[in-house]
Parts: C-alpha cells; structure tokens; sequence
C-alpha cells in the first residue's frame, strides 16, 4: 500500500511534534516542508492568524499534489494590547528565538501586577488542497503570564504562560496533558474531527 502522506506547512520542529502526537491513529503521515518542499519559502504578510494560515495554505497547496495544513499560532497579551500576536516567532527582533522573545515580554511586562497578565495562546489551522480551502478552525486557551520562567517542556512562550486550571506553566506540562488543553491542542481535535466525518484522505 502506498503510504500517505499529509503535509504541514512549517519547519519547525516544535509543531512537527505536536501535530504528529496529535494526528496519531489518522492513517497518514505528517511531513514537514524540509522533507519534501526544501528551500521553497512564503514570506507572512498578513494582520491575522487566520490570513496568514490561509495564505500559507493555498501557496504550499498548489506546490503539493495531496492535503496541505498550515497553521498560524502565537501569544496575545492583554496588557501589551494584543502583541505579540501575529509576530509571536519574530517578536524579540533582529535575533529572536524563544529565549529572546520570552525575555522580551517580561521586560515589556515588568511591574504589571498579575491581574494585568492575562494572555491567551491562539492556533488557526486551514486544511486546503490544490489551490482550495477546504476547512478553517481555531482554538484558543486562556492563562495569564508569570514573572519568570517555568518548566522545560514545550517551546515558544511556554515557560511563561501559566494555566491556572492546572497551576502550572506550558513547559510545566507533559506533552500529553499539554495537547489536551492547549490552543494547538483544541485546534487539531477540530480538524481532526471534520476529516473523519468527511472520510477525507491525506492526498497522493
């Protein structure tokens, strides 16, 4: 049988992981952009996480012959009004990466009070194939920032953001109880969802 494949539309190797842990027992594989589309780039324009994962979705679609997901993710915090949202991955500019941003929002966050550090993480995922969209979902999950980093798991802003259900920060978590409630998390489940009621398969 030939195997097959799905593909999302990143290289990050954070969310490879998570997406294939979260995909698991769908009967594809999830491949990166390093596997199969080396070297071919979208530059991210957009205002919002849904234009962005959009945009990526249609580009990389008609470049891949089978299903292409693209997903588009980051922080909102309230008392930075919104930031650093669409730019979550750049936010610590011209070097950024998850250490730099991350010291970033706690020296922008430096004496605010935590009842002012209410954040929420946000994951849009578009599902498109040949130039199509064929599904659009989000998943949100609400916490507040903490004063200092916590935990090693994860990446991203996880070692700041607090989930207060679980008194504990994202990098606290095991990769399990992180999926089960994260953004990402929501987000797939939805996916997830609509592709087997569907009965969708993963392209050629």
């Amino acid at each position: 049988m030939t195997e097959r494949r799905l593909l999302l539309a990143t290289t990050n190797p954070g969310k490879i992981r998570e997406m294939r842990a979260l995909f698991k027992g769908l009967p594809w594989r999830i491949v990166g952009l390093g596997e199969v589309l080396p070297g071919l780039t979208f530059p991210e324009r957009g205002r919002t996480f849904l234009e962005n994962a959009r945009a990526k979705s249609l580009f990389y679609s008609r470049n891949w012959a089978g299903l292409t997901l693209a997903e588009d993710s980051g922080l909102e915090v309230e008392a930075l009004d919104g930031a650093p949202g669409v730019i979550s991955a750049r936010f610590a500019r011209p070097r950024p990466g998850d250490e730099s941003n991350n010291r970033k929002v706690l020296r922008l966050l430096a004496g605010v009070p935590e009842k002012r550090r209410k954040a929420r993480y946000v994951c849009v995922i578009v599902l498109s194939e040949r130039g199509r969209v064929i599904k659009a979902v989000r998943g949100e999950v609400r916490g507040r920032i903490a004063v200092e980093p916590r935990g090693t798991g994860g990446f991203g802003y996880d070692p700041l953001f607090y989930y207060s259900p679980l008194r504990k920060t994202f990098a606290e978590l095991s990769a399990e109880a992180k999926n089960r409630v994260s953004h990402r998390g929501r987000a797939v489940r939805m996916m997830r969802g609509f592709l087997e009621k569907k009965g969708q398969g993963p392209g050629r």
